[in-house]
């Protein structure tokens, strides 16, 4: 078993922290509202740190889940950041959804001091965090991966290494777009099935069986047709995510004209005060419009 360090309590990181502890990892967390990481001790077990860096001293792992770019360099290299407690061998797993940009920059600071670097984005919602069944999709040295792989298996379902420093990002870019075209067509098939007067659970019974079936019309179509929108991800996160994503195609040259569009729909939810439902909340802008 490993020691490891847990930045980032969120909805992801607090069960995937307490998966490593009941694995029998030796687990200290470090959250930046305290009373998370209290709560999180009081009910797994393991210790917490005030802050990043002494949550890292002496870890063999660092895993990290946090919000954005500017949050991961916060906790990778700024003042009590964790690469100023780790120890040369030592590897820091990324979990976040951040820019290519930044993981590279992180990867190359890690390099520098010894460090091992994974950029490792995470796909399956807070279900598939409690649940312990996430798709893990990495970028990074590939003895890098092969040491910290057994660690993230605990929590996952699917780990797999897709190539170089970055592509574990681009890779959930990919994960990004697919999942927003999904949902606007899960969203107008619904809202048709409400206005031509069917029975959107008949319906969903029916289509769900054939080549319209998903993930996303598995799990959400009830609460969609309930209007209820307070599971998993939330639309504010999407849309930073689906900036990332619409920034690294002006960059590579990619089109993505659903994707943007999609954006802009989410943007709409926003003004609905729609920022914290899930974003199956797509439904609500159907509605909305009559």
């Amino acid at each position: 078993m490993a020691k490891v360090a847990f930045l980032g309590l969120g909805v992801m990181g607090y069960p995937m922290a307490g998966h490593l502890q009941a694995a029998g990892h030796d687990v200290t967390v470090y959250n930046r509202t305290a009373s998370k990481a209290e709560a999180w001790v009081d009910q797994h077990g393991g210790a917490m740190a005030a802050t990043p860096k002494e949550a890292a001293t002496g870890a063999d792992f660092v895993m990290a889940c946090v919000g954005n770019d500017d949050d991961l360099r916060s906790v990778c290299t700024g003042e009590s950041g964790a690469f100023h407690g780790m120890t040369a061998g030592a590897t820091f797993v990324d979990h976040t959804t951040v820019s290519a940009k930044v993981t590279r920059e992180l990867y190359e600071a890690a390099q520098a001091k010894g460090l091992g670097f994974v950029d490792a984005p995470i796909s399956g919602g807070q279900a598939g965090a409690e649940n312990a069944v996430l798709s893990i999709m990495c970028g990074g040295d590939q003895p890098v991966f092969d040491a910290a792989e057994p660690v993230m298996q605990v929590y996952s379902k699917i780990c797999r290494r897709i190539g170089e420093s970055g592509a574990g990002q681009m890779t959930k870019m990919c994960n990004q777009i697919a999942i927003a075209g999904l949902v606007q067509g899960l969203s107008e098939a619904l809202h048709f099935a409400e206005k031509a007067g069917l029975d959107g659970r008949a319906v969903v019974e029916v289509i769900s069986q054939g080549a319209a079936g998903s993930w996303q019309m598995a799990n959400r179509y009830e609460t969609m047709l309930d209007d209820h929108f307070d599971h998993g991800f939330a639309v504010d996160w999407m849309r930073k995510d689906l900036g990332i994503c619409l920034d690294t195609a002006d960059e590579t040259g990619a089109s993505l004209p659903v994707t943007a569009l999609v954006d802009q729909f989410y943007k709409d939810v926003q003004k609905l005060g729609g920022g914290r439902w899930d974003t199956s909340s797509l439904i609500k802008r159907l509605r909305a419009l009559g």
